[in-house]
């Protein structure tokens, strides 16, 4: 296992190309690459995931393929449009993507009629269905590291998928003299052991994470409830403090995680009653949350939607990427995946395999029947944009190299035209 990164000290002054990471819903922007070979190393962070991503990337590009054949990029061009043109259903999976291309995306979506629906799609829906029904309140990284002193981390601790993520929040900096984190359904993170101005506690009786929350709303409201001392306990800690946060993972969360997501936002607009606190949904990697910004300021729906016979219609429960495929119910797909093999296609269980169209990035198989268009990743070979998991800034993405390839902006354009060309001619 790789050590966790320092969490108080600062990055120490580097010579390098400043880089704003794109391989976590972070997007940290403080740290170097230098140039080492054909790849590239990070400067002042330790963290494994961006270290894996950089030598992921260094590999050399892939070539176009046609099944399992390699092409020139216009013959797998022409062969993408042809089978999604043909198709009755089709499903535009993964959205990979930065800003531009998950614009690009959407015209090719109405030009097929697709539904579109990102990967991991389910943790999505833990905060976007709770958005649509009740509402949020939500925070950004800059309000926690100035003034949060009570964090709240729920079904685990975020690290293991945000390496930088105390870091990024301040933990361990003396912009707040004291801050406690707690950790509800999962023990304290070891990684805060002994971090000046910081003591942690962990939550763990009052059954699963389900009733755990609940019984947390009920204390918090202080309604009469048989609730374990851990629980109340934090509950009064939370009606306590300056300015608590409610930090919640989207993909920490188990199934119908929705509910946690609601009776979290309960607390906290309990607790605005009498002070200030808030929500902290971490989540949205891999082009995720961009995908979704752009889709619904295009569209005025969020994804897991299409633009089909019937108009734009939205369905977030029957059209999961996983659903739709194991079903039978869409007869090709569009999987776009910039940023690496992970999260990878989904499975199918069907006897033929559904006709696929890859757009990948290092380390992206092609598919052995299908076509393969290798792409260039947003902020290693070009530039963009991406939105941060907490939904106030959209950064800047720099490219550091010249490696040849298109963006998925520019491929989704080409599928498009090719697309309304043959459904036309």
């Amino acid at each position: 296992m790789t050590a966790p990164p320092t969490v108080a000290s600062a990055p120490p002054a580097t010579a390098g190309t400043a880089w704003t990471c794109p391989f976590c819903p972070l997007l940290c922007d403080g740290f170097e690459l230098a140039r080492q070979g054909d790849g590239y190393t990070l400067q002042g962070s330790d963290c494994p995931r961006a270290a894996a991503a950089l030598a992921r990337c260094a590999a050399p590009s892939a070539r176009p393929q046609v099944d399992g054949r390699e092409v020139a990029l216009d013959a797998a061009l022409d062969a993408a449009a042809a089978l999604l043109a043909a198709s009755r259903q089709p499903l535009i999976g993964g959205l990979g993507t930065d800003v531009a291309g998950a614009r690009a995306l959407y015209p090719l979506a109405c030009a097929l009629g697709a539904i579109s629906d990102p990967a991991a799609g389910d943790t999505l829906l833990h905060t976007l269905r709770t958005l649509q029904d009740r509402g949020q309140f939500t925070t950004t990284f800059a309000e926690v590291r100035n003034r949060a002193d009570l964090i709240v981390c729920f079904g685990g601790s975020p690290r293991e998928a945000m390496p930088e993520v105390w870091r990024r929040l301040g933990v361990g900096e003396a912009l707040v003299a004291q801050r406690e984190l707690a950790f509800v359904g999962a023990p304290a993170d070891a990684a805060l052991n002994g971090v000046a101005g910081v003591t942690t506690t962990s939550v763990t009786e009052g059954g699963d994470l389900f009733d755990q929350v609940a019984l947390l709303a009920a204390a918090v409201a202080q309604r009469k409830a048989a609730v374990p001392a851990s629980i109340a306990a934090l509950a009064d800690r939370l009606r306590a403090a300056r300015y608590p946060v409610l930090l919640l993972q989207s993909s920490k969360l188990p199934a119908q995680g929705a509910l946690i997501a609601e009776a979290l936002n309960q607390i906290t607009a309990e607790l605005n009653r009498t002070t200030r606190a808030a929500v902290l949904p971490l989540g949205g990697g891999d082009g995720m949350a961009s995908a979704n910004y752009v889709h619904t300021w295009l569209s005025g729906l969020p994804l897991r939607s299409r633009p089909g016979p019937l108009g734009l219609e939205h369905e977030p429960l029957r059209w999961g990427a996983q659903t739709l495929l194991d079903g039978g119910a869409v007869d090709a797909l569009l999987w776009v995946a910039s940023y690496g093999s992970e999260p990878a296609r989904p499975s199918t269980d069907l006897s033929t395999d559904v006709p696929t169209v890859v757009l990948g990035g290092p380390g992206v198989a092609a598919p052995a029947k299908g076509v393969f268009i290798p792409v260039a990743t947003p902020g290693i070979g070009a530039a963009g944009h991406l939105f941060r998991s907490d939904g106030g800034v959209t950064l800047p993405l720099v490219a550091v190299r010249e490696d040849g390839l298109p963006t998925v902006a520019e491929v989704a354009r080409q599928l498009t035209a090719r697309v309304k060309a043959k459904k036309t001619s």
